[in-house]
Order: structure tokens, then C-alpha cells, then sequence
């Protein structure tokens, strides 16, 4: 990729977000850089939080500058910062760890919706995933007359339902064994569910996490104005990514849902705490939680997955060391995984190392992107632990009981 000179006279130039408070409260400490996956992988200073930072600055100072439009400097932006910007997970480690308490997270995004609106990004992978989403509401491309080919068969959709639930892209039309698993147990609970069908467009979390932001507004109306019609309470999601998105995002680009906004592992929580979701089986396992960015360090839900595990008979639960506000990413978000599949599995590689050091046989999350990368980390270092979704983990011990054979006579 060649330089990209700017012109900062065009009226077509967007200056930089307001990021002046963020480049004065850096202390340029560093403390970010040992967290940060995509620097583990790639060991550039460049890479680090500190060094994006630092060259934002730069671009502040003298880059995109009164001086410079006054002088007729030429301004070009560097296709290694460019790079560099996208070369983040969007996980929150660096946030979490930062002693001035910088808002990182929405400063990546804010920035990368910057070098979108000058021509600069985003990257290849990412400008197919939007351009799938325009035309096809989904960022793989699959039909939308697809879109709820998963339902379970033997689950009921009710006309005017109590719960909309939502599969997301992935649960959709990658992994749909944990939609399945979503609605089949929370029909065991008597929960009566729909979903958006064709209008459940994709919630636009891999378009506002990439720097395209003003696709997110169509995403948003459709999926707003369908929901709001069917009559529902509440809205439920086994994807951690539409969590957030939906939760938190939609306000942003379009007006929030009318419904309550629950991830899976809230409402399961809550059915079991009603008496309404029996645990009939026992599942015998050692097992560890991995929290998934978008639901953890980004929306505070920690507890829910793990009170509901603790509820299961049979576990052993154990952490990992990392867990909780300082969990390791699994190396999938913020369009890491798309355009730099290699490292985003080998970071998902790490984080089952941390797994296995527990001692535990089973590794579950909430989010089936995390799902996905983790297993792929699995088989990439050939390790026998099993990654499974927390409803796939329900599915198993809210199956009827099954009776036990009589003894012989």
C-alpha cells in the first residue's frame, strides 16, 4: 500500500476526531504494551497502544495542522500506521490496565472510523465484509432468504412471542448448533420465542468495530422497526458481539430497541433462579470460563456465566489465571480475525495454553466467534480440550432425565 497523501484543503478532508484529551493524558508509560495480543504477535512498537498513540500525536501536531495548511505542507498517511491500527483485537486489555484511564477502546474505533472517511482504510477483508452486508444483510454473502433456516424444528415460533431471539450472523449461518442450542433451551423453560427472520439484518458489529460506521444505520432501522413490531418483552442473544452491539451501539447510530436486551447467559440465569429451567443431568467435568471482550471488559457481565455453571451438578469449576476484567482475548474481534487469520489463531492458541494449565478437560465461553476461533486454536496446537458454548453445555443437562435401567432380575 503507497503513501496516502492528504489534502488538507479539500473540503472533502475529515479532521481528526477530538483526541486532543487523549494524546495529553497519555504518559506514554507502556504499561498497555504487555497486554496487548496483536503486539505479541507482531513486536513492533508501532503495533503497541503507546505507539499508536504516539504517531496519532504526530499526525495532531504537525500532520493534519493549522501550519500545515497555512505553509502548503504536503501531508501523507502512512500505510505502516494504517496497518498498525488494525492490528488490534478492539479486546480492552490496554484499557483496563491504563493508569490515565483512557476510553481505548472507543479511541480505536474512533480513529479507524477516521482513516475510513479519508480514503485510507479499511482493509481488504474488511471492505468485503461491508460490501457483503449492503448487499446481503450478512457478512458472509449467504442468502437472506436463509437467514432462519437453523430454527429447531421441533420448537414452536409464536406469532406474538414473549422473547425475539436473536442468532446473529455467525449462529445464523456458521454455527448454528449454538442457536439451536439457545432456543431449545429456553424452550425446555416454556419461553415462547420468534426471531426476525429475514429482516434480522446483521447488527453491524463487524462494520463499526472496522471504521465503517455509517453502514450501521440501516442494520440498526431494520432491526429496531421489525423488533419493535412483533410485540415482545425481551430480546435474547447467545452472540456476545450483537450483545454489545445491540445493547450499547444502536442508540449511537439509530434508536435502541423497545425490548429488554439480555445476554443468554442473563436470561438462563434468571429462568434457573425462577425454578423455571430444571438442570436434570449432571455434567462431570472439570471445567474453565473464558470471558469474551464484547460481553466482559466492554458490558460488565462477568457473573451470569459463572453463577450458572456453578448451578450445573457435577462441575468442577476452575479459573484461569487471566479471567474476569484481565481476561486474554481469544484473538477474533474488531476484525482481527478476517484480515490476519494466522495471528488471531495463534493468539487463540495462547489463551487454550491458559486453559490447559488449570487442568481442565473442558473450556466454555459465551460467544460463538469465540467458540469458533478457540477450537480452531485447539486443533492448531493439538491440544484434547473441548471448547464448547455455555447453551451447548445447558443443552446437554436440561435434557429429560433419562431413567435408569432397571437391574436384572
Amino acid at each position: 500500500m503507497p503513501e496516502i497523501k492528504i489534502d488538507i484543503k479539500s473540503p472533502e478532508f475529515i479532521r481528526l476526531p477530538r483526541v486532543q484529551k487523549v494524546l495529553t493524558a497519555c504518559l506514554q508509560c507502556g504499561y498497555c504494551i504487555d497486554v496487548c495480543e496483536a503486539h505479541n504477535q507482531t513486536p513492533w512498537e508501532s503495533v503497541t497502544p503507546r505507539g499508536k498513540i504516539y504517531y496519532v500525536k504526530q499526525l495532531d501536531v504537525s500532520g493534519v495542522g493549522a501550519m500545515d495548511a497555512l505553509l502548503g505542507r504536503e501531508v501523507t498517511l502512512s500505510p505502516e500506521f494504517v496497518d498498525a491500527m488494525y492490528k488490534c483485537t478492539g479486546c480492552g486489555n490496554c484499557e483496563v490496565v491504563c493508569h490515565a484511564k483512557i476510553h481505548l477502546v472507543d479511541f480505536w474505533e474512533d480513529m479507524r472510523a477516521w482513516i475510513v472517511k479519508n480514503g485510507a482504510g479499511p482493509l481488504s477483508a474488511h471492505k468485503g465484509m461491508a460490501e457483503k452486508v449492503r448487499k446481503y444483510h450478512n457478512p458472509y454473502g449467504e442468502s437472506p432468504a436463509k437467514r432462519d433456516a437453523w430454527w429447531p424444528a421441533d420448537v414452536e415460533r409464536a406469532k406474538v412471542p414473549d422473547v425475539i431471539f436473536f442468532a446473529g450472523c455467525t449462529g445464523s449461518y456458521r454455527m448454528q448448533h449454538i442457536a439451536q442450542a439457545g432456543v431449545t433451551v429456553l424452550s425446555r423453560a416454556g419461553v415462547k420465542m420468534n426471531c426476525l427472520g429475514e429482516k434480522e439484518w446483521c447488527c453491524s458489529s463487524p462494520l463499526i468495530r472496522t471504521g465503517n460506521h455509517d453502514a450501521s444505520l440501516g442494520c440498526a432501522e431494520t432491526v429496531v422497526e421489525k423488533a419493535d413490531g412483533m410485540g415482545a418483552k425481551d430480546m435474547v442473544m447467545t452472540c456476545s458481539g450483537c450483545y454489545k452491539t445491540v445493547s450499547s451501539d444502536f442508540g449511537k447510530y439509530y434508536s435502541k430497541v423497545g425490548q429488554n436486551v439480555y445476554h443468554f447467559s442473563q436470561y438462563v440465569e434468571q429462568l434457573i433462579n425462577d425454578r423455571k429451567l430444571p438442570l436434570n443431568n449432571e455434567f462431570n467435568h472439570k471445567v474453565t470460563y473464558h470471558d469474551p471482550c464484547h460481553l466482559g471488559r466492554h458490558s460488565g457481565v462477568y457473573d451470569s456465566p459463572r453463577n450458572v455453571i456453578k448451578k450445573i451438578k457435577g462441575i468442577e469449576f476452575v479459573e484461569m489465571e487471566r479471567s474476569r476484567e484481565n481476561s486474554r482475548c481469544c484473538g477474533a474481534g474488531g476484525g482481527y480475525k478476517s484480515q490476519f487469520n494466522d495471528f488471531a489463531t495463534a493468539v487463540a492458541v495462547e489463551r487454550i495454553h491458559d486453559a490447559e494449565e488449570t487442568g481442565a478437560d473442558v473450556l466454555i465461553t459465551c460467544c460463538p466467534f469465540c467458540v469458533l476461533n478457540l477450537t480452531q486454536g485447539a486443533k492448531k496446537c493439538g491440544s484434547s480440550i473441548k471448547v464448547m458454548d455455555l447453551s451447548q453445555v445447558l443443552l446437554e443437562v436440561t435434557a429429560p432425565k433419562q431413567a435408569e435401567p432397571k437391574p436384572a432380575e
